[in-house]
């Protein structure tokens, strides 16, 4: 675990933007369950009092996180989707969203809120992907029902993040299988 060493002077948006940081490592590397303000502080060298300023709590800094991590995957994925559309080919867009609830953290984070009964912290991140799908609606003139596969790949990856390993080994399969089942479901839906 690493310590950034204090620094004498941050801007707001400086000790904002390092603490969003230290929080996504945190995230991937130890669980949701360490995304605390005492935590956050300590790797970026900075007090609890400082983040309560900006964060107000340790729920604001997780829904802050949230967000953080809603704009980062949507733009990501949103780029994805015009690529594959081009290539007729979805595998871009399976592997950023599984990574996404994955490998970095969204899906257990959403897990995490749902659990400790902060639901609302997942507001920014189901806002951030029905826009997306809007957005992406609006531009696709295939008879591809979009939203029903947002939905099956959206549940597909949060589950595959949660239980797809032990889940994949106990079945003796490969462990990118659901991958290779979500690609093949968007494949399908568009006749291909």
């Amino acid at each position: 675990m690493s310590v950034t060493p204090l620094r004498r002077r941050m801007t707001p948006e400086e000790s904002r933007s390092a603490a969003l940081s230290a929080a996504r490592e945190l995230l991937v590397e130890v669980g949701p369950q360490a995304v605390t303000l005492k935590a956050v502080g300590a790797r970026i060298g900075r007090t609890h009092a400082n983040l309560l300023h900006h964060f107000g709590s340790a729920e604001g800094l997780q829904k802050a996180l949230i967000e953080d991590l809603a704009a980062r995957i949507v733009g990501t994925i949103n780029a994805a989707v015009l690529r594959s559309r081009e290539a007729e080919d979805p595998a871009e867009v399976v592997d950023l969203t599984f990574d996404a609830f994955g490998r970095n953290g969204a899906g257990a984070l959403a897990s995490w809120m749902i659990l400790t009964g902060n639901e609302n912290a997942l507001d920014p991140i189901l806002t951030a992907i029905h826009d997306l799908v809007e957005d992406l609606a609006q531009d696709h003139h295939g008879g591809a029902p979009i939203r029903e596969e947002t939905l099956q790949l959206v549940l597909m990856a949060l589950g595959d993040a949660l239980l797809g390993a032990p889940m994949a080994k106990a079945l003796g399969l490969s462990r990118d299988t659901a991958r290779k089942l979500a690609r093949g479901m968007l494949l399908a839906d568009r006749g291909r």
